[in-house]
């Protein structure tokens, strides 16, 4: 089981089966949460991993910070997985909404432009949460166990990939926003979110990568 509640209560063939069939969700947004997870995983997999020894242990009292930062994040992209449905589900509706009479498009595009901002918050959240796990990340790979270090390479380029699909999801969603404030508000935090997040996983990998040679 992938444990968890709703879409990770399923089993892995269970969510890849849905996520590839016609239904709106689970879709890139879960699966974006999901990577998060799986890479701030790996980061608390690296310090138990690293805890307790000796050539470690000027390192100790941080490495327990870092498993429980490391385990707060990865629950929190967890939530993420469940929360993108149930933001992204009502615009869905809203989309497949009747659009022939004038009256039926007024409904359905005022509709949509009160449903775009929590749906777009979500995956924005998410972007900044990417953020803080490739934070954690950093440091794991500086001071984890040798043998370890490769695995923090790919728990970074796990966010990174959730990164990358919550900022697709961000910016399909202001595309269609109206309110011009709201949306260069939230743009900029985009990019902040995006380009503190690439500069953080390039910077692992090129520390994992040399670290592995």
């Amino acid at each position: 089981m992938l444990g968890g509640n709703g879409m990770l209560n399923k089993t892995c063939h269970e969510f890849i089966d849905e996520l590839g069939s016609s239904a709106p969700v689970p879709g890139g947004g879960s699966t974006a949460a999901l990577f998060g997870a799986l890479g701030a995983a790996l980061g608390s997999m690296a310090g138990y991993m690293t805890t307790g020894k000796k050539s470690a242990a000027e390192h100790e009292e941080e490495l327990q910070k870092l498993i429980a930062s490391s385990k707060d994040i990865t629950e929190r992209f967890k939530n993420a997985v469940n929360r993108d449905v149930t933001a992204f589900e009502p615009l869905a509706q809203a989309y497949r909404l009747p659009n022939k009479t004038e009256e039926d498009k007024q409904h359905r595009a005022r509709l949509i432009q009160e449903l775009l901002p929590s749906a777009t918050e979500a995956p924005l959240e998410l972007a900044e949460l990417c953020v803080e796990a490739l934070l954690v990340l950093e440091r794991f790979s500086e001071i984890a166990n040798k043998l370890v270090v490769s695995d923090v390479g790919v728990g970074a380029a796990a966010c990174e990939a959730a990164l990358k699909g919550a900022r697709l999801n961000v910016l399909i969603n202001l595309r269609s926003m109206e309110d011009e404030e709201l949306r260069k508000k939230l743009s900029d935090r985009l990019e902040e979110a995006s380009s503190r997040g690439y500069q953080l996983s390039h910077r692992i990998y090129e520390h994992v990568e040399e670290a592995c040679r």
